[in-house]
């Protein structure tokens, strides 16, 4: 039981730790003759990477993957494809003065409950940069998708950090690719920005966020009922994600407030005989299968746990102990979980498609 795969017929594993040689993913279910280079990936992964502006941490890493097995002359060949990102900024070091001290927030302590044993070095498995596997698989993902349903686009950005939330009403999609935090509120972003260089060099602390991710033009008619519900394996998908403690689908937790008539999302024949939606608090998802209308999914952050101002804890033989921890870290990891919360609706969006491929053939239901 390594539990450390996620997907149906799409499966994902990934391997490696924070501070050794390498990590990276081995993707199986992948179809044949998608075209597949590392180019390809790569750009899913310097969204990601370590280093990229001042509001991330400083670890140098170039997060350049490789592809190992699966793809010949350019196209994947159905076989698994195994994608490799070697660590090359390591600075173990700085884990040192922790090596019998539990860190609060961390899993340090659990590891040790569970398996007595633990790499303290930048917390091993637990470690926010096995995510990269992650958006590297992702990257395939993508792929495959544009192969079979190119119509699909998907996106994440941040809604959120702290108790400062956008404006909805200053949503501008060209916009989140023009600041640090992926905002698509140009003026929260800048009032953002202030807060966070405040926030990790004055008060020496992290905040959370909330992410969300869209995928545009999903097919209506992938998922299933019960047990294999659309929305329970994007909820899976994201709550796997290091540091998520939330996850909502459409209205999620705010739907409680909602009476039955404001929640119903009212379905009329559009002009091209096809069903329209009068508002979408269900996102996109009615009793786990999407209705063609955007998939919307959102996730919480916790702060990050990793910061110079002292915390109470106690040492592996049980001894009170003050820690700091010392090394880069992110003062709000939720600007690099964007790209990792896109990569987890890639796959699993693949996933379904695959799934429904196998079930119904693609065929539908007709209406009209």
């Amino acid at each position: 039981m390594s539990m450390n795969s996620y997907g149906h017929l799409f499966r994902v594993t990934t391997w490696g730790e924070s501070h050794g040689p390498a990590l990276g993913a081995t993707v199986d279910g992948c179809p044949p003759n998608v075209p597949l280079t590392a180019p390809m990936i790569q750009q899913w992964l310097d969204k990601r990477r370590p280093g990229l502006n001042k509001n991330t941490t400083q670890r140098q890493e170039a997060d350049a993957v490789e592809i190992l097995s699966g793809v010949f002359d350019g196209k994947t060949t159905g076989t698994p494809i195994q994608l490799m990102i070697r660590n090359t900024d390591q600075r173990s070091k700085d884990y040192g003065d922790i090596a019998d001290t539990f860190r609060p927030g961390h899993a340090d302590i659990t590891y040790h409950q569970k398996y007595g044993i633990r790499d303290y070095r930048g917390g091993g498995r637990s470690s926010a940069r096995e995510t990269a596997s992650r958006v590297a698989a992702g990257g395939v993902a993508r792929e495959a998708i544009t192969a079979l349903a190119p119509k699909v686009e998907i996106k994440g950005y941040m809604v959120q950090m702290g108790e400062k939330k956008i404006d909805r009403d200053r949503f501008d999609w060209a916009t989140i690719e023009q600041n640090d935090f992926w905002c698509p509120d140009a003026q929260a972003a800048s009032e953002w920005d202030d807060y966070l260089q405040w926030l990790r060099k004055d008060d020496h602390n992290s905040v959370g966020a909330v992410i969300e991710v869209v995928a545009r033009h999903v097919p209506a008619g992938i998922g299933a009922p019960v047990y294999a519900k659309l929305d329970t394996d994007l909820a899976a998908a994201m709550m796997s994600i290091n540091a998520v403690k939330g996850v909502e689908i459409g209205e999620g937790m705010a739907a409680a407030a909602l009476t039955g008539r404001a929640n119903a999302d009212e379905i009329f024949m559009g002009n091209d005989g096809q069903p329209v939606y009068s508002s979408n608090h269900a996102g996109g998802i009615l009793g786990g299968i999407s209705t063609g209308q955007d998939v919307v999914v959102r996730f919480a952050v916790k702060p990050t746990s990793s910061i110079l101002s002292p915390r109470q804890s106690i040492r592996m033989d049980g001894s009170p102990y003050e820690v700091i921890t010392k090394g880069r870290h992110d003062p709000c990891v939720g600007i690099r979980a964007v790209p990792v919360g896109e990569a987890m609706m890639a796959a699993v969006i693949l996933d379904h498609i695959l799934l429904d491929r196998g079930q119904t053939g693609g065929k539908r239901g007709k209406i009209g």
